[in-house]
Protein backbone atom coordinates (compact mmCIF):
# COMPACT_ATOMS: atom_id res chain seq x y z
CA UNK A 1 0.00 0.00 0.00
CA UNK A 2 1.40 3.62 -1.11
CA UNK A 3 1.23 6.79 0.73
CA UNK A 4 -0.33 9.59 -0.75
CA UNK A 5 1.60 13.28 0.01
CA UNK A 6 -0.78 15.82 0.62
CA UNK A 7 0.92 19.07 0.12
CA UNK A 8 1.90 19.61 3.91
CA UNK A 9 3.78 16.46 3.62
CA UNK A 10 5.79 17.46 0.61
CA UNK A 11 6.83 20.68 2.40
CA UNK A 12 8.15 19.14 5.12
CA UNK A 13 10.42 16.88 3.24
CA UNK A 14 11.67 19.85 1.03
CA UNK A 15 12.68 21.74 4.78
CA UNK A 16 13.95 19.24 5.69
CA UNK A 17 16.31 18.85 2.77
CA UNK A 18 17.28 22.20 3.56
CA UNK A 19 18.14 21.79 6.94
CA UNK A 20 19.74 18.92 6.82
CA UNK A 21 21.30 19.49 3.93
CA UNK A 22 20.06 16.21 2.00
CA UNK A 23 19.46 14.79 -1.12
CA UNK A 24 15.77 14.64 -2.37
CA UNK A 25 13.65 12.71 -5.27
CA UNK A 26 11.33 14.64 -7.03
CA UNK A 27 9.09 14.37 -9.48
CA UNK A 28 6.66 16.78 -10.56
CA UNK A 29 3.23 16.68 -11.79
CA UNK A 30 3.99 16.70 -15.18
CA UNK A 31 6.10 13.78 -15.11
CA UNK A 32 9.49 14.78 -14.66
CA UNK A 33 11.76 13.73 -12.19
CA UNK A 34 15.18 14.30 -10.69
CA UNK A 35 17.35 14.50 -7.44
CA UNK A 36 18.75 17.58 -6.14
CA UNK A 37 18.94 19.55 -2.54
CA UNK A 38 16.61 22.16 -1.45
CA UNK A 39 18.23 25.04 -0.19
CA UNK A 40 15.01 27.16 1.30
CA UNK A 41 11.18 26.74 1.14
CA UNK A 42 9.76 30.35 0.76
CA UNK A 43 6.37 32.03 1.51
CA UNK A 44 5.50 34.61 -0.95
CA UNK A 45 2.04 36.33 -2.25
CA UNK A 46 1.90 34.35 -5.35
CA UNK A 47 2.75 30.97 -3.90
CA UNK A 48 5.21 28.70 -1.98
CA UNK A 49 8.28 28.05 -3.70
CA UNK A 50 11.36 25.64 -3.57
CA UNK A 51 14.46 26.90 -4.28
CA UNK A 52 16.54 23.74 -5.14
CA UNK A 53 20.79 23.81 -5.12
CA UNK A 54 21.14 22.57 -9.00
CA UNK A 55 17.22 23.40 -10.88
CA UNK A 56 15.49 26.55 -11.22
CA UNK A 57 13.39 27.51 -7.68
CA UNK A 58 9.41 25.87 -8.62
CA UNK A 59 6.33 26.41 -7.26
CA UNK A 60 5.69 23.66 -4.37
CA UNK A 61 2.49 22.96 -5.87
CA UNK A 62 4.34 21.69 -9.19
CA UNK A 63 5.36 19.07 -7.54
CA UNK A 64 3.67 15.56 -7.14
CA UNK A 65 6.20 13.46 -4.58
CA UNK A 66 9.36 14.33 -2.83
CA UNK A 67 10.91 11.55 -0.76
CA UNK A 68 14.93 11.32 0.38
CA UNK A 69 16.84 10.14 -2.22
CA UNK A 70 18.84 7.69 0.28
CA UNK A 71 17.63 5.89 3.04
CA UNK A 72 18.53 7.23 6.58
CA UNK A 73 21.59 5.91 8.04
CA UNK A 74 20.50 4.20 11.30
CA UNK A 75 22.81 5.59 14.02
CA UNK A 76 22.64 6.70 17.44
CA UNK A 77 24.98 9.32 17.00
CA UNK A 78 24.02 12.36 18.34
CA UNK A 79 21.74 11.03 20.55
CA UNK A 80 21.83 11.06 24.79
Amino acid sequence: MSHLLDRCDVIDVLEESAKLHREVQVQLKDGHHFVDEARDVVTQSDGEWVVFRDHDRMLVDDIAFAGPAQPREATYRGKT
